[in-house]
């Protein structure tokens, strides 16, 4: 077999070489300007940043309670009989001491006429057996029967006059009166509801607390209250008076409540409110908003923005997180420096591409992402 072989002049070869290297240069594309400028660290990265701030943060609970009056009472009768005369207006604003009802004490009076008759009878009789007495013309025992006679009748003499006093049922503080169920020539007994009396010079609070947060609630916590009663924006300032000993075995939380300071108007008994519970304050910390912070798996880190002016870069600070309040976190540096006059990306930290020693174009944070003071 005999095989043959093709032979191409060295020169031929050498043209359609040049000529495939020329064409592959004049197809591929120029290389990235910032890759010739040195790469990554060369591009400048636009951020919005904010301040680190130094102020108070407070842990706060929101839970839900009802506004009760400071003293409240429903009036009843002590004694049985006709009412004569109701000496109060429904809604009307009265004093401690004052008459509001008066029941007929016709009987009572008659009867405390012949105890008194009674009482004087055995005084004279007392009297008389003491001077035997001193002349030995009586014997002990009869005396004895006359002095017990007559604390008998000074007895049933008191026992009257208490009677004829509860004719006269009177207001037992200052407060306003409700709405009355009788009229004159009712009969009432000590079953038998009157009005109720309000005092609202005061108000005040009642909530449940569940049990985990029981160690931080104690008389002279704050608390701030919010209803729909009152204009949007306004809180009612008050603090905690009362904390029950005992957990509800049901709901594991315990009773908890509060006095209101100056309370509007509006806000009345019976109502439900908001109650925002202030459980520790921590003064005077490191502060950021809660959008500053990186978490990785490396830990949480705040990007702060150093250099000199037309020279900003990025430098990563790793930070201990605190207390979370109203859009802010408390922030504990771990290494770097962090204070109140560093500045820090704000926004979108987890979605720009930075670095440290990245180049940053440092912006003020836009007035709708800013938290208010």
């Amino acid at each position: 077999m005999v095989v043959k072989r093709t032979l191409f002049p060295v020169g031929l070869i050498l043209v359609v070489a040049s000529f495939a290297t020329g064409c592959a240069k004049k197809d591929a594309p120029s290389a990235p300007t910032t890759a010739r400028a040195g790469g990554r660290g060369s591009q400048i990265q636009a951020v919005e940043v904010t301040s680190v701030v130094r102020r108070d943060l407070a842990e706060t609970l929101t839970v839900v309670g009802s506004v009760a009056s400071n003293e409240s009472a429903e009036m009843r009768a002590e004694i049985s009989g006709l009412v004569r005369g109701i000496f109060f207006e429904e809604g009307q604003v009265i004093k401690k001491g004052d008459v509001l009802v008066k029941i007929d004490d016709a009987e009572i009076r008659a009867q405390l006429a012949q105890a008194q008759a009674r009482f004087q009878l055995t005084q004279l009789s007392l009297e008389r057996a003491e001077n035997l007495r001193k002349t030995q013309s009586t014997t002990q025992a009869e005396y004895d029967r006359a002095r017990t006679e007559f604390a008998s009748a000074k007895a049933d003499l008191a026992v009257l006059n208490l009677r004829l006093e509860k004719t006269e049922i009177k207001a037992p503080f200052d407060g306003i009166v409700g709405a009355r169920s009788l009229s004159p020539g009712d009969y009432v007994t000590s079953q038998s509801a009157i009005t109720t009396i309000d005092d609202l010079s005061r108000l005040k609070i009642e909530f449940q607390m569940p049990e985990r947060y029981l160690s931080k609630v104690k008389p002279g916590t704050r608390i701030s209250v919010a209803s729909r009663s009152i204009e949007a924006g306004r809180l009612v300032q008050g603090e905690v008076y009362f904390v029950s000993s005992m957990i509800d075995r049901a709901t594991r939380s315990s009773v908890v409540k509060g006095l209101l300071e100056s309370p509007p108007s509006s806000l009345k008994p019976g109502m439900f409110a908001n109650i925002e519970v202030i459980l520790d304050v921590r003064h005077q910390v490191l502060a950021v908003p809660e959008g500053a912070v990186l978490t990785t798996t490396n830990g949480t880190t705040l990007i702060v923005v150093k250099g000199a002016e037309g020279d900003k870069s990025a430098e990563f600070v790793a930070v201990r997180l605190g207390l979370r309040a109203r859009g802010l976190v408390e922030v504990i540096p771990i290494k770097g420096t962090l204070n109140e006059t560093s500045s820090i990306v704000a926004s979108g930290v987890g979605g720009l591409i930075l670095f440290p020693g990245a180049k940053l174009d440092p912006r003020p944070l836009k007035e709708e992402f800013r938290l208010a003071e």
